[in-house]
């Protein structure tokens, strides 16, 4: 009998829960950090960024009308996927960054760990970032966050897996949907996510992951009029001035890049730098004969 051959896995987009290959049908090589090759992952167009858009834009309504509760259930049911595949990761990640199994190790725990921290904020980050308003006058004056809607966001170059968890997860625990551009160089560990989330209780469309060229892509999702934010935590100084000037067209917000350590606590900054605040002011009245107010 023959030696088996080795299958080999094909590594596709993500984009509205489905798997597509590119449209263009061309991939490129990713090698680990010996320059050993790895696999082909798809190599984007600014077609498919747009068909990503198109995507998170159809996905908003469902999930930032969900619960913050079954928001945070989804987010939790995501780490306890991504604890039952951790051996893959661990080999991802120790090929994307050269690490040893050890510290690989602890870079997916810490990035497992990470989606618990933020399914707990769902239900939480409200009542820190709402307020009722003292007003001089009848009136009851309240104000609420609510999502700022789609979100593009580059993910950091290096930290391939812990980083790219911590610009997604709080952006959809707000009830945003993304787009997200994969580490250039390393992208396997984001489409793999995918695949987690794809079997996680996460509506299609809410996160969209896109692998290749980061200068071809991004500039389209920072012009795109129907991106409404877009987070530059993946790109050098002087590329993301020329995204925050496209960006800038329909008055996108736009989270700067700045060196970050992704191991340390995160805070709130993530969460509410993707939150609009809506004040609504409604007249106070009477009760009753005996004018009695509430």
């Amino acid at each position: 009998m023959s030696e088996r051959l080795t299958v080999f896995k094909t590594y596709k987009l993500f984009v509205g829960g489905k798997f597509p290959r590119s449209e263009s049908g061309r991939v490129y090589e990713v090698t680990d950090s010996k320059g050993n090759w790895l696999a082909n992952a798809p190599l984007s167009s600014r077609k498919d960024a747009r068909d990503a858009v198109v995507a998170a834009r159809k996905a908003v309504g469902g999930w930032s009308g969900a619960t913050a509760y079954n928001r945070g259930q989804v987010l939790y049911r995501v780490a306890e996927m991504l604890e039952g595949r951790r051996d893959q990761f661990v080999a991802e990640v120790a090929d994307a960054e050269g690490l040893s199994k050890v510290k690989a190790a602890a870079q997916v725990d810490a990035a497992i760990d990470r989606w618990v921290w933020y399914a707990g904020w769902t239900d939480k980050i409200g009542q820190i970032t709402g307020s009722t308003n003292p007003v001089a006058g009848p009136f009851f004056n309240v104000s609420a966050t609510e999502p700022t809607g789609v979100v593009a966001v580059l993910a950091p170059q290096e930290s391939t897996f812990l980083g790219l968890v911590s610009v997604i997860a709080p952006a959809i625990a707000t009830g945003n949907t993304v787009v997200v551009v994969a580490s250039e160089k390393a992208p396997l560990p984001a489409l793999s996510l995918g695949e987690v989330l794809a079997t996680s209780d996460v509506p299609g469309g809410v996160v969209n992951v896109l692998s290749g060229r980061t200068a071809e892509i991004a500039p389209s999702l920072a012009a795109h009029q129907d991106v409404n934010a877009i987070d530059l935590a993946g790109a050098d100084a002087g590329f993301a001035k020329e995204l925050e000037i496209a960006a800038a067209d329909n008055l996108k917000r736009v989270l700067r890049p700045r060196a970050t350590d992704w191991s340390a606590d995160p805070g709130t900054d993530r969460m509410t730098a993707f939150l609009e605040t809506r004040t609504v002011w409604h007249p106070t009245g009477s009760l009753g004969a005996g004018g009695s107010s509430y």
